[in-house]
């Protein structure tokens, strides 16, 4: 068989006798690389094109309020009636900002440590209430399930509120009890005056309220270990302890990973339980955090670039821990692999 085919053209002008002209066919191989280019393409697009409706819906929902505060970081901004005027500043505002003695002495400790505190206590509370439900029959199981979600499903407010009653000077019950066994004076003891017990209180007031989700995610996670593990490492003579760090918590690690870093997300930008709680509305300095010390600087200073400045540091940090997040979930995707 030949390798090419021979292809009579009229030469231009005519007249002429006709040339043969050797052309090579088409090869199948060509072909296939193409569908395969195609497909390829179409691989990567597709998805894009699907989340193009909700990419644009976020754009406008969070990224165009993230340019505007940008924007207001850079500038003096004055409020008016009927809108405001700016003036352009740089990056001043982030230069007093981050030479300022309140936000390395206090506010960035603040955050960083009450984060931690929430964050370590919520999830090791979250695993044990997990480890429990999951050793209850199906009735008792879903009793105490509701239970806890109605924690969760608590407004912030109402529970915030809820704690400082608890925790109010003279009459609050926590300091009533306190007081009848001797540990204070509750006349003249007022938890919310002092940065180490404002804290405390707060974070009581964040592991009440976010622990139920670290339960039932963990409890979810649970419930697919096969029996057939703890039954082996009984055979080999483990403990309980040991059957937990070296079975469940291997197991079910990206739920662990997943729990600890949205708490952290969720922990480092809590406002409502610090805001509402006596001094914690800017009369107080001592227990600022970031999302308060931005606030109070906005609208209580009416130093809206500062306040935008302080809020696109917030912003920074929360992006730093979601890089994070989302490293780390691909890493273990590719470990699984």
């Amino acid at each position: 068989m030949k390798d090419a085919t021979v292809v009579k053209d009229t030469l231009v002008g005519g007249g002429g006798p006709e040339a043969p002209v050797r052309r090579e066919p088409p090869s199948p191989d060509g072909g296939a690389e193409a569908a395969r280019r195609r497909k390829k393409l179409i691989t990567l697009t597709r998805p894009w094109l699907l989340l193009t409706p909700s990419l644009l819906v976020l754009a406008g929902l969070l990224l165009w309020p993230l340019i505007q505060v940008g924007k207001l970081s850079l500038q003096d901004y004055e409020v008016k009636f009927g809108g405001g005027t700016g003036t352009f500043t740089g990056f001043d505002h982030y230069s007093d900002l981050l030479g300022s003695d309140l936000l390395w002495q206090t506010v960035l400790p603040n955050t960083v440590f009450f984060a931690v505190a929430c964050v370590g206590l919520t999830v090791a509370l979250g695993t044990l209430v997990a480890l429990l439900l999951n050793r209850l029959g199906p009735t008792w199981r879903l009793i105490c399930s509701i239970a806890i979600l109605a924690a969760w499903a608590m407004p912030a407010v109402t529970g915030t509120y809820v704690w400082i009653w608890l925790f109010q000077p003279q009459d609050g019950m926590a300091s009533q009890l306190a007081g009848s066994i001797g540990l204070i004076d509750p006349e003249t003891t007022n938890w919310f005056t002092e940065r180490g017990p404002f804290y405390a209180i707060a974070t009581l007031n964040v592991i009440h309220h976010g622990f139920p989700f670290v339960a039932i995610t963990v409890l979810a996670g649970l419930m697919t270990i096969p029996k057939e593990l703890y039954e082996a490492g009984e055979l080999d003579g483990a403990n309980a302890w040991q059957r937990f760090w070296n079975i469940t918590v291997p197991t079910i690690k990206p739920v662990f990973l997943v729990v600890t870093i949205l708490s952290t997300i969720w922990d480092f930008k809590v406002f409502t339980q610090i805001y509402l709680m006596p001094g914690g509305d800017g009369s107080n300095p001592e227990v600022y955090n970031l999302g308060v010390y931005s606030y109070i600087e906005a609208f209580a200073k009416n130093d809206y670039g500062a306040g935008a400045a302080a809020a696109v540091l917030l912003t920074v940090l929360l992006l730093i821990i979601t890089v994070v997040y989302i490293r780390t979930l691909f890493r273990q995707g590719e470990e699984d692999l």
